[in-house]
């Protein structure tokens, strides 16, 4: 299967879903021949063909591609129910990753179990059995590598699945975001602290009032505080992203945020929210957004689909 793919990073802000490449990590790929794609998934949406597959592949756990424009062969299934986590809204089937994911989710719940009032974590979304683009919802978590946690401190972790699916998570957010409400604990700062200080943590994704109170509070080491990036939402669960695996050479890493502890930049976010900025008379008017085809990801994601 011979394609010739031709990747760029593309940095563009998409106004009309309330994303862009910094939360999703998505790439532009171009699948230059549909020669190897099978008639049947041709101009089909992507997210209906992954979508539709109950369980992962049987092949060797490789991600493939972008956060976003992405599958993942060899997914790994978390646990609906561990020592220290909950994986919620099990009708999605939506508890699927990496095995780093799940090694991740059972490691940052032990110490989250260790803190005042925590009986370990909640977990919302990973990915769908065989990753690739969603049904709903998400841009991302097409690689197994992202990983939602609920702000929600677990008090019991013996829900059932119907409990599951209609418990609530709690918001932390004040003023639209601007500022953190009573709902917010230092557990929550230490919880996120912890899951940054691990090496294979890209970036964690909060809303700004909280990663601007984290800054204020921290009075340690500020280096883990660069891979706390604030985003839009995010104020019911925060969002943990994964570096690809190493020697995973067919997955694409989002760029590294920038230098610095980004307290300047979380700053500006909560000064917008305050005092939002005149709209700019130029700007150009946001693009509607194309679900995805087969074209669009890295051929290996076809061979993912058909394989048992």
């Amino acid at each position: 299967m011979k394609h010739a793919l031709k990747v760029t990073c593309l940095m563009v802000f998409l106004a009309a879903c309330g994303a862009s490449t910094q939360e999703t990590g998505e790439l532009s790929q171009t699948v230059l021949s549909t020669q190897s794609i099978p008639a049947s998934m041709q101009g089909v949406e992507a997210r209906q063909l992954f979508g539709a597959s109950p369980r992962a592949s049987q092949q060797s756990t490789v991600p493939f591609g972008g956060y976003a424009k992405g599958c993942l062969a060899g997914g790994v299934q978390l646990a609906e129910t561990g020592p220290t986590w909950q994986a919620m809204r099990l009708s999605r089937n939506r508890n699927w990753g990496h095995p780093e994911a799940v090694d991740f989710v059972q490691k940052l719940s032990r110490f989250a179990a260790t803190q005042p009032g925590w009986q370990g974590l909640y977990i919302g979304d990973i990915s769908q059995p065989r990753g690739g683009p969603m049904l709903t919802g998400h841009r991302s978590h097409q690689l197994g590598l992202d990983i939602d946690i609920w702000m929600l401190p677990p008090k019991r972790l013996n829900l059932s699945r119907t409990e599951r699916e209609n418990i609530s998570s709690i918001s932390l957010r004040r003023a639209n975001g601007a500022y953190t409400n009573d709902n917010y604990t230092r557990q929550h700062h230490e919880i996120m602290k912890a899951a940054a200080k691990d090496p294979r943590v890209a970036r964690i994704f909060v809303f700004p009032g909280a990663k601007v109170r984290m800054c204020k509070e921290e009075k340690g080491d500020r280096a883990w505080l660069r891979k706390i990036r604030p985003w839009y939402g995010h104020h019911y669960h925060f969002h943990v992203r994964l570096k690809c695996p190493k020697g995973a050479t067919g997955c694409v890493d989002q760029a590294a945020p920038p230098a610095g502890d980004g307290c300047a930049d979380a700053e500006q976010w909560v000064r917008n929210i305050l005092n939002p900025p005149p709209p700019d008379p130029n700007a150009p008017p946001p693009k509607p957004r194309r679900e995805l085809t087969m074209r669009d990801l890295p051929r290996q994601c076809v061979g993912v689909l058909q394989s048992e």
